[in-house]
């Protein structure tokens, strides 16, 4: 029954397209993409597993996760791989983290991972190879209605990960399988263990993959090509109250490792790289109701023709909230909320929902 439940989405989709159809399967050598690699096997797909080579200071083709993925296949029954993506993993992902920063901003590394990469070169490669498909362990579900494909929330809500996928493409989407997206972890891990692997139960990364010790300040100052300056902190009214340690190290919303002397406590309002200052303030100046957002990807939709209710989320844990979006050209989006959101932040996604469905999304300006 879990199996059909699984695939029901490529029946609506695809048809029979599952039959014989050649698929690359992303391992990351985790729990997730295993079963995933499994599960398509099993449904009569002719499975391929490839695992992705990032940084070769971290994740090479000997390290234990590679190691790990290339024995699942192995158990499976699939040919394996590792495809060398660490100059455009370079350019793509470290050098926008490393950029946005330096610009005032606060990226999220796994969207730009999922667009050029896991989306991008990994779906490029596939495509040479003949795949009809890639497939990943991603907790989401594609659906197609009235000949268009939708990008859903996962089945785990606890696990649901859509929030990092909203810049999925028709194109892509018609091409992707997310074989988890009708199961919870438990489930997951259940399947692993009754068929044996040696994964089963390896916990997962919680850090960004190239900085596993979430020093990102440190990072930053190893490899950035920038003057990492000392600057002013200053009060919503312009007043010099301290100095600030380098841009790098404040986000929107911040309230610890300010060292500000201040009788009530102070939160980071804005940063501004032209002038090298961090505004601060109290609690209440870290609210807004609206934000515009660029580089937009829209899935449900082609165009926001008139004010549209949504929900709506402007980090990857938080829970959706009520607002309005209008397009107001090609690629830019206004969203208002109800009431007012804590820390909105240049850098971040904004991601649209009509219940389980994305709409669609776009970077915070």
């Amino acid at each position: 029954m879990i199996m059909l439940s699984v695939f029901l989405h490529v029946v609506l989709c695809r048809g029979e397209a599952g039959k014989m159809s050649k698929v690359m399967v992303a391992m990351s050598g985790g729990v997730d993409s295993s079963v995933a690699a499994l599960l398509l096997n099993e449904q009569g797909y002719d499975c391929f597993g490839a695992t992705m080579r990032l940084f070769a200071d971290v994740c090479s083709p000997d390290d234990e996760s590679v190691d790990d993925a290339r024995d699942a296949a192995m158990q499976i029954g699939i040919p394996f791989q590792v495809y060398d993506f660490t100059d455009a993993f370079s350019l793509h992902v470290i050098n926008n983290f490393t950029n946005a920063y330096m610009n005032g901003k606060t990226p999220n590394p796994c969207i730009d991972c999922n667009r050029h990469i896991k989306f991008g070169c990994f779906y490029d490669a596939a495509g040479e190879y003949g795949a009809d498909f890639v497939a990943t362990g991603h907790y989401a579900r594609i659906v197609c209605e009235n000949g268009r494909y939708l990008l859903k929330k996962g089945a785990d809500r606890s696990k649901d990960q859509s929030y990092v996928l909203y810049t999925l493409t028709q194109e892509k989407l018609a091409r992707t399988l997310f074989p988890l997206g009708g199961l919870t972890k438990p489930d997951v891990r259940g399947i692993a263990l009754d068929n044996g692997f040696g994964n089963a139960g390896k916990s997962e990364s919680q850090d960004i993959c190239f900085i596993p010790d979430g020093d990102y300040a440190g990072f930053l100052e190893r490899s950035a090509d920038f003057a990492l300056a000392p600057g002013s902190f200053v009060d919503v009214d312009g007043n010099i109250v301290g100095e600030h340690k380098g841009l790098h190290r404040y986000t929107i919303g911040q309230r610890r490792g300010l060292g500000i002397s201040a009788g009530e406590s102070l939160y980071v309002v804005s940063v501004d790289p032209e002038s090298n200052t961090v505004t601060v303030g109290n609690r209440d100046s870290v609210f807004s109701r609206a934000l515009q957002a660029r580089d937009i990807n829209l899935i449900a939709v082609d165009r926001i023709d008139a004010p549209l209710r949504v929900s709506a989320k402007i980090r990857y844990r938080q829970t959706e909230q009520p607002a309005t979006v209008r397009q107001l050209d090609d690629d830019l989006l206004h969203v208002e909320f109800d009431e007012p959101q804590r820390a909105i932040t240049k850098g971040q996604a904004v991601v649209l929902y009509d219940g389980d469905i994305v709409v669609g999304g776009g970077t915070i300006c």
